[in-house]
């Protein structure tokens, strides 16, 4: 089973636009709200491929039997901390170039009593797991060093994934060793402080994640693909040519593709592969509707990798 951890879920509402203009009156095509957060989605993700995933995380009283309710249509089991009060907002602004605009909320506050009992949730959870991930933001109230001490408690045969900014990263890493740390372009350059041109450029500010102990770096490209490596072995996979509806959740759906190949026990490059197609497949979906099997066995078999 994998477990996702969630510390920060939202309630995504994608607005539609002809065209977003700033300091003016802009006017709605369509929008449509979603009950989601990094780790849910990775959970949907592993669960539309097949596998089993178990999602904790801090929950809100005013919105949480409409996540819950997300989950169980989806077939993943859960169990979360609540806190009083809403879930955060974040807004998804798309425009007609599918260009992306992101306006995040930072929610409610969660006091230290509810943190401690989120650690104590996941160390009762992870023992019956593979695969762990840990993503997203951190709530109002909550330091970096949580991730640290909420991976600190999954034992050491449990192959934990990390998806973060970068002081969050780091407390991660601190606290254990990582599996895999999946960083987009932006913050790759971040973690690494210095910006990169081409693949070797990427592959070298990866090696800052490993030199720190994290094993594997799957970095997101965007459109472009994926690279994945462990300091030895580094691979690409571009993505197919699709159109492009929302890129929102692309992220997630890769690291759930990520988590049923190691579930499966298939080699460095077919994970990467898997991961592509998956985050291929969801920018095809409107706004945080993340992927469907089909397409992501269709994309699967157009797209291969090659060794950097």
């Amino acid at each position: 089973m994998i477990l996702t951890i969630c510390p920060n879920p939202s309630i995504d509402c994608t607005i539609e636009l002809d065209s977003l203009n700033v300091g003016m009156l802009n006017k709605i095509d369509s929008k449509v709200e979603t009950y989601s957060g990094k780790a849910l989605n990775v959970a949907v993700g592993v669960a539309r491929l097949g596998e089993k995933s178990f999602s904790t995380g801090f929950m809100f009283e005013n919105h949480g039997r409409m996540f819950e309710h997300v989950l169980e249509k989806e077939g993943v089991q859960h169990k979360f901390i609540y806190n009083k009060g809403n879930a955060r907002v974040n807004y998804k602004i798309i425009d007609k170039r599918s260009m992306l605009t992101e306006i995040n909320d930072r929610g409610e506050t969660v006091e230290r009593e509810k943190q401690l009992a989120l650690i104590d949730l996941v160390k009762e959870v992870a023992p019956s797991c593979e695969v762990a991930v840990m993503s997203g933001s951190l709530p109002k109230g909550v330091s970096p060093e949580f991730y640290g001490e909420v991976l600190k408690v999954i034992p050491k045969s449990v192959k934990v994934i990390v998806d973060t900014e970068k002081e969050n990263m780091l407390a991660a890493i601190g606290s254990r060793e990582l599996f895999m740390a999946k960083p987009n372009l932006r913050e790759l350059e971040n973690f690494a402080g210095e910006s990169v041109v081409d693949l070797k450029d990427i592959v070298w500010a990866a090696y800052k994640y490993i030199d720190k102990g994290v094993k594997n770096v799957l970095v997101s490209l965007g459109s472009d693909g994926a690279v994945l490596t462990n300091g030895t072995e580094s691979y690409f996979c571009k993505s197919a040519s699709v159109a492009v509806n929302s890129t929102v959740g692309a992220g997630d759906c890769m690291v759930a593709a990520a988590c049923v190949g190691l579930i499966q026990g298939v080699p460095m490059h077919e994970i990467l592969k898997m991961s592509v197609a998956a985050g291929t497949a969801s920018v095809t979906t409107s706004g945080t509707n993340l992927f469907y099997k089909d397409k992501y066995k269709e994309i699967y078999s157009k797209i291969f990798t090659q060794k950097i």
